[in-house]
């Protein structure tokens, strides 16, 4: 039989601190969401639930029409830390 992997389990952060809803305005909370080319990494990878994980997508998809957080990165210049011009 095949072995099983030996990985902890990720825990939704949201879940711990008892969060309801997620402000767009508020781009700190939903930072670690995004990949460096400011795509929204998935469930797998975050270990935010179902309930969180919406509530994240909905606050960037939010953000990046309010301008907030870009679309993507450019693919030309190269960016140390992408959040840094963020405010926190």
């Amino acid at each position: 039989m095949a072995e099983r992997r030996k990985y902890s389990k990720k825990y939704c952060r949201f879940c711990e601190a008892k969060v309801e809803f997620l402000d767009y305005k508020d781009p700190s909370s939903y930072l670690n969401s995004l990949s460096e080319r400011y795509k929204i990494m998935p469930r797998r990878l975050t270990g935010n639930c179902k309930k969180h994980q919406v509530m994240v997508e909905q606050a960037i998809k939010r953000a990046r029409h309010a301008a907030i957080v870009p679309y993507v990165a450019s693919r030309k210049k190269v960016i140390d830390n992408p959040f840094a011009d963020l405010k926190k």
